[in-house]
């Protein structure tokens, strides 16, 4: 068992022993916001045939070449097809068929001229400019061809690829099955908040925090409720969480107090202990272990340093579980507009916002800091990372950090 590791130590710790759950496939109008579980690759061309880009006559290109206002070239129209019809005549020499837009362009014809460019007097039209070869046309394979990779394994499919996969008739989509948390929270005094506030008792603010991000995560948190101080009890919790879920949280009972009972409860578990603590704050009461390649984390009950944790090292964790293939939070550099009055001993991660002006990036404190405090999460999108034995952090300072969460308002 490591003590006291790095956050990257932390991080690399726990990737080691992940791999991203199976897969299975769903129905293409639901896989939008899953997770591919395979490369695509485009079995046919979008489009398969080459088609009019609008309304018009499929000509010959060459019929066209002494066509001016002057003297416009009059061709027979032979026939007439929508979109979705193909052509039963060919275009030969001196002849037209009259397209819509989408149609396949008959054979015979390599341009299409825009039917409010032409002058028609019954079958016959008369064309006053000059066309190029594949003037109007869609070519085959405009917007995907055969053999291409569409999509890769790993990336989160958008609405554009569900139409994407639409277009190479693709009619269920391969994507990582939904991963499941199991998170168990400790402590006799927490309450839930259907329930009325009792003396000495506070409401679980960590347990809903933790499974609205999972839920923001596209996972399926499962509420193993309010355990009590007992090794007992919440070693069974743990248990039964390994039985019916990937990754089980527990949240409170990590740190060195008399009534700490998460570590002891994962031995009681057969669990293997990977680290016991991390060299940050908010967040250093954490404990991780391993059963039957199912990975359990305990978490701080305090919320702000429960969530602290919870983006910078579980949630690469279950981006790893559910197949992306970009997990480890990206960093960002900025100038603060704060001052944060505090030295720090120990590494501190400052919740804060990003803010862009002038293309410049700045960083505004979002509020309070400490364990406890979870307003300040409410507008973040960054964690700054204080180096430890850094002094007090300065307006004007440059610093860096991890972006977090939804980033998309910067």
């Amino acid at each position: 068992m490591q003590k006291n590791v790095s956050l990257e130590e932390a991080q690399k710790t726990l990737l080691d022993v992940a791999a991203p759950v199976n897969t299975s496939t769903v129905p293409l109008s639901y896989a939008s916001g899953r997770v591919l579980g395979r490369d695509v690759i485009a079995r046919c061309n979008t489009p398969a045939f080459e088609k009019s880009a609008m309304d018009g006559y499929a000509v010959i290109a060459r019929d066209t070449l002494s066509a001016s206002l002057s003297r416009p070239v009059a061709l027979t129209v032979v026939e007439e097809i929508r979109a979705g019809i193909v052509a039963e005549k060919t275009v030969i020499p001196g002849t037209t068929i009259k397209v819509q837009t989408g149609a396949s362009i008959p054979e015979g014809a390599n341009a299409v001229i825009k039917y409010e460019d032409v002058d028609r007097q019954e079958d016959v039209i008369f064309i006053p400019m000059t066309l190029h070869p594949d003037e109007n046309i869609v070519p085959v394979g405009e917007d995907v061809k055969q053999g291409d990779i569409v999509a890769r394994r790993g990336t989160v499919i958008t609405p554009p690829m569900v139409g994407v996969f639409a277009g190479l008739g693709m009619n269920r989509v391969p994507v990582f099955r939904k991963v499941k948390i199991s998170i168990s929270s400790t402590g006799d005094e927490l309450l839930y908040p259907s329930q009325e506030l009792q003396a000495g008792k506070i409401y679980n603010r960590t347990f809903f925090a933790l499974a609205a991000r999972c839920r923001e995560l596209g996972t399926v948190p499962i509420d193993m409720g309010i355990s009590p101080d007992e090794v007992e009890a919440t070693s069974a919790r743990i248990a039964y969480g390994l039985e019916i879920s990937d990754i089980v949280i527990t949240t409170g009972g990590v740190s060195a107090g008399d009534f700490d009972m998460v570590e002891n409860s994962l031995l009681q578990t057969g669990a293997r202990i990977l680290l016991r603590g991390v060299a940050m704050k908010p967040g250093s009461p954490m404990v991780a272990a391993v059963k039957d390649d199912k990975i359990i984390i305990g978490l701080s009950g305090n919320p702000g340093a429960a969530m602290t944790n919870f983006e910078l090292i579980v949630v690469p964790l279950i981006k790893t579980l559910i197949g992306l293939r970009q997990t480890l939070p990206p960093k960002f550099q900025g100038i603060m507009v704060d001052n944060y009055p505090k030295s720090s001993p120990q590494r501190r991660f400052l919740r804060a916002r990003l803010l862009r002006k002038d293309g410049k990036d700045f960083v505004k404190l979002t509020g309070a800091q400490t364990n406890g405090v979870l307003m300040s999460m409410v507008d973040y999108n960054v964690l700054v990372d204080i180096p430890a034995g850094s002094g007090p952090v300065k307006f004007g300072q440059e610093i860096s950090g991890f972006l977090v969460g939804n980033v998309d308002q910067v």
